[in-house]
């Protein structure tokens, strides 16, 4: 698998994730690619997890929503977990 496709998951995710955030200066984004599959962990300062999971877990998902349409467009498979 190439690692361009998953730079720029990386790079999106990065990117929706400050957009979100009181600190974006805190925001990481993690991947663990094994195999044909990518594991992307989002991680932000404990105070601004509410923003990026929203109320009752929309923005998370659709945060998934996003990062997965853009991984099938690059044919990869890929996962976004946000980690505290």
């Amino acid at each position: 698998m190439s690692d361009a496709p998953v730079a720029g998951l990386v790079e999106m995710v990065t990117a929706l994730a400050k957009g979100l955030v009181d600190h974006p200066d805190q925001v990481r984004v993690d991947a663990d690619a094994t195999g044909e599959s990518v594991a992307l962990e989002l991680r932000v300062a404990p105070e601004d997890m509410g923003q990026v999971i929203g109320r009752g877990g929309r923005i998370a998902r659709a945060l998934r929503l996003i990062v997965r349409e853009a991984a099938t467009r690059s044919g990869v498979r890929v996962s976004l977990e946000i980690v505290d």
